[in-house]
């Protein structure tokens, strides 16, 4: 009869192990019975950038990168993007199921109700200088509402952790539009609790003097679909860090500054930036062949194209591309887009790249709709931010009522001196 087991037989010294296998892992602290000796510590696995190391079970997202599947509690993204609102969606991801109409209006009137910041919030926000990237602003403001609400550090009690999500995921769009709005030298706008979350969101950043802002509803939608498929994505750099800094049980504020500094790196939440960029590098779609071969060459970098778990087209991509066409009617079309398809044709019918996996991702076409939409690219990363907030506050939640989590601790393979005496200064 077939065991679910790994046997491991270590050479060094002939001895035998049987690993279980559970969900087709090992536990990595089952190698520490691996040792030559009684002194030795025991075998540790080594795996930078956690490339295929599980450090949780969760229940929250699933992603098959090789047939290009993504689902948020077993909803297909394509179902949820066509049919569902990021509130909703925001809902589901966080309780497992989605909203009866009860339910949803109860939702909806709590983060329409807590979407104002304190006053001093916004002195502070003041502070920073003309130029302060917006994403700088963003860390550094959710990371000071902790300071508003200490008792968001008693994270084991279930309601006062219900109070911190319905608070962050309320006020985060009123951060971004805030750090938008002081970048350009204009005055803040005040939320408007009458319009959806995307609404107002849009109104909060463009609204001047008119007595009502009068939202675009193709770009409201646009917005609004684009905020779905950034909720959550698996073990990221950005999850994982919200994961790592909210093992040590501190408030969610300040994890998800962490978790929001990761993803202003430019291999993160960046990343559409570098394609825009790359896109006004090569300037018109003549260019393109030319470029392609570049990289074919290793002279040139191709971005947003190719994923760490995606070996297929990217689901959230498909969307995307669907949906900048009825942006581009009320924005005017991006010049940058007969560049991005030329590119993507060439990507998808050469060998080097399919061989490759070398398929457009969410990052592709994301940026160039933002800029459409007359996003600097400067606001890109808190674009992402924003709903991603529901993802990091579900992993978060979910960590907390994990009873195998501990402390996040790494280990390390010391390759530095072995012990050595201490020199004198004078003596060196």
């Amino acid at each position: 009869m077939t065991k679910n087991t790994l046997t491991i037989t270590d050479n060094r010294t002939g001895q035998g192990y049987d690993i279980p296998i559970e969900h087709d892992t090992i536990n990595a602290m089952d190698l520490r019975q691996i040792r030559v000796n009684e002194g030795d510590f025991g075998m540790m696995s080594y795996d930078p950038g956690f490339k295929n190391t599980a450090s949780t079970k969760s229940n929250i997202t699933f992603i098959d990168g090789g047939a290009g599947i993504l689902r948020y509690r077993g909803y297909p993204i394509e179902q949820l993007a066509e049919k569902s609102k990021f509130l909703e969606v925001a809902y589901l991801t966080l309780f497992g199921e989605l909203p009866d109409k009860e339910a949803y209006d109860a939702w909806v009137y709590d983060i329409r109700h807590h979407t104002f910041l304190h006053e001093n919030m916004k002195s502070l926000m003041q502070a920073f200088r003309h130029d302060a990237h917006p994403m700088g602003m963003f860390i550094s403001s959710v990371a000071a509402l902790s300071t508003f609400y200490p008792e968001a550090r008693n994270v084991m009690d279930p309601e006062v952790r219900a109070k911190q999500i319905v608070r962050l995921i309320s006020k985060v769009p009123t951060i971004a539009a805030f750090s938008y709005r002081h970048s350009k030298g204009l005055p803040y706008v005040y939320p408007n609790n009458d319009l959806t979350y995307a609404g107002n969101f849009l109104a909060m950043l463009d609204k001047m003097s008119e007595s009502t802002y009068e939202v675009n509803p193709v770009l409201e939608r646009a917005l609004d679909v684009l905020f779905m498929l950034h909720v959550d994505h698996e073990q990221n750099c950005g999850t994982a860090t919200m994961r790592v800094i909210g093992s040590s049980q501190t408030d969610p504020y300040t994890a998800m500054a962490g978790a929001a500094a990761a993803l202003y790196g430019p291999l993160h939440g960046g990343a559409n930036e570098a394609v825009l960029r790359m896109l006004v590098e090569i300037g018109d779609a003549k260019n393109v062949p030319a470029f392609m071969e570049g990289v074919k060459k290793r002279e040139r970098l191709l971005m947003g194209f190719g994923h760490r778990v995606y070996k297929n087209f990217d689901p959230r991509a498909k969307i995307i591309k669907g949906i900048a066409d009825q942006v581009f009617e009320v924005t005017g079309r991006n010049p940058l887009l007969d560049i991005a398809l030329e590119l993507e044709r060439i990507a998808l019918a050469d060998d080097f790249f399919i061989e490759r996996n070398l398929y457009p991702n969410v990052d592709f076409y994301s940026g160039i709709i933002y800029q459409a939409m007359k996003f600097p690219v400067s606001m890109f990363p808190v674009l992402f931010a924003i709903p991603r907030t529901v993802g990091w506050l579900t992993q978060w939640q979910e960590l907390l009522g994990d009873k195998t989590q501990k402390i996040a601790r790494p280990r390390q393979i010391y390759l530095g001196a072995d012990e050595r005496d201490f020199v004198p200064m004078h003596k060196r």
